[in-house]
């Protein structure tokens, strides 16, 4: 009799607290219709040079495992994600240099993906020629024009360009011509000057370099770059952080983009108003080759010094990318209470070997968000469930403990009424 009523009374709280999820409000970004995003096109560029005979990745040769790489990566391309491969060096066997670093063409258009004609297509290469990849890289760019989606160009290879065009310059003029394309390397097992040349080709565009000596390495990395052509793009404002807080950037809520070198701190500022919650997080890429262990630190201090709040996240080498955020809730104040001004520094303990150039730094993307501390009566009203679970246990707790006052009201009944 007992447990049925104190059953009864938990069914009871939990309706209670779903009615009061489902009416509290949602968020106002959840009510705003998402932007409009046009479909997101991907070109994988890959080297078929005699080079790519080699045996030296896994025990097979490097064209092998690019072919095992593509079947894999082309079975998980996500759906609404418009594909094509492009070649250079697959067709031409001979010496004639002129003819040799034209030898680049589409093996499969760029569009809606059939699995079984793309992986035919890359079924038949074979390791023939040169090593056009300039050349590659503006067809590549004109195969990715047009529409409003986001624009990415994947580019592996296992050596430099044997041709007269410096990609590296090819690429400051495709990020010139404006339409967002952003080109990623890949090397396999490359030689210093190699990583070097693919380094310099990524960073004109803001994309990165990986070097590649395992199959499963060149799978689960290109899989990456094409998932992440389906992120919302979101173009982030340039700024430049200072050596120090008093003559640094004072920045508002938005994205930031910035450039640090091997080991540096930069520092940054934010107004927060009272009752307000800053919350930051930072990004630095290794858009080079980098040595392992390294790390990035976010912290908040005040304008005279004391640290408010710090993270720190690390790296072994796994990664392109080290994130760190934080969260600085504000106290509300009087109304006549001026802004905080919030001290933010960035630093990193990247290093890298002395044949990778450490100019231009490494890409640094900053986050900053200012929103209704959490303390304040409107976090339930604007911000919905997501930032209100305090309800939901306040909800449960109060359903625990009237199951058991109910619980003992009703023993201490039953045992009255046998006393009677």
């Amino acid at each position: 009799m007992i447990i049925r009523k104190l059953l009864a009374v938990g069914s009871a709280c939990g309706v209670l607290a779903a009615l009061a999820c489902g009416l509290l409000p949602t968020s106002a970004a959840a009510d705003e219709p998402s932007p409009a995003v046009g479909t997101p096109k991907v070109e994988l560029v890959l080297d078929v040079s005699g080079s790519m005979k080699a045996q030296d990745i896994d025990g097979q040769s490097r064209m092998s495992a690019a072919k095992q790489a593509f079947d894999d990566v082309l079975d998980s391309v996500p759906q609404g994600v418009d594909l094509g491969i492009r070649t250079l060096g697959a067709d031409y066997p001979g010496n004639d240099k002129k003819i040799g670093c034209k030898d680049t063409r589409q093996l499969y258009p760029v569009g809606a993906l059939n699995r079984d004609q793309a992986k035919a297509a890359v079924a038949t290469l074979q390791p023939t020629g040169w090593t056009p990849i300039g050349p590659a890289l503006l067809g590549a760019a004109d195969d990715l024009k047009g529409g409003d989606g986001s624009r990415r160009l994947v580019l592996i290879t296992d050596g430099e360009d044997t041709c007269a065009a410096n990609p590296c310059d090819v690429a400051r003029q495709i990020a010139a011509q404006g339409i967002g394309l952003t080109i990623d390397t890949l090397g396999l097992i490359p030689d210093a000057s190699t990583r070097n040349q693919l380094s310099c080709i990524a960073e004109a565009t803001g994309g990165t370099y990986t070097t590649v000596q395992h199959r499963q390495q060149l799978t689960t990395r290109v899989k990456q770059l094409v998932n992440r052509s389906t992120d919302t793009v979101v173009t982030p404002t340039a700024t430049q952080g200072t050596d120090s807080c008093a003559n640094a950037p004072l920045l508002k809520q938005g994205l930031y983009s910035d450039r640090e070198t091997f080991s540096e701190n930069r520092w940054y500022r934010v107004d927060v108003d009272p009752g307000e919650e800053l919350r930051a997080s930072a990004t630095v890429s290794d858009d080079r080759a980098v040595n392992t262990d390294y790390g990035v630190l976010l912290r908040a201090v005040t304008r005279h010094g004391r640290e408010i709040v710090r993270d720190d996240e690390s790296g072994t080498g796994r990664t392109d990318a080290v994130s760190a955020g934080i969260r600085y809730p504000k106290p509300e104040a009087d109304d006549d209470t001026p802004a905080e001004e919030v001290c933010l520094q960035i630093g990193n303990s990247f290093s890298a070997p002395a044949s990778v150039k450490t100019a231009p730094g490494l890409p640094v993307e900053l986050s900053i968000d200012l929103v209704p501390s959490p303390s304040q009566p409107s976090d339930v009203a604007f911000h919905g469930l997501g930032r209100g679970w305090w309800l939901l246990g306040l909800l449960g707790l109060t359903g625990a403990v009237a199951g058991l006052l109910t619980g003992w009201t009703t023993r201490w009944r039953l045992n009255t009424g046998r006393t009677r």
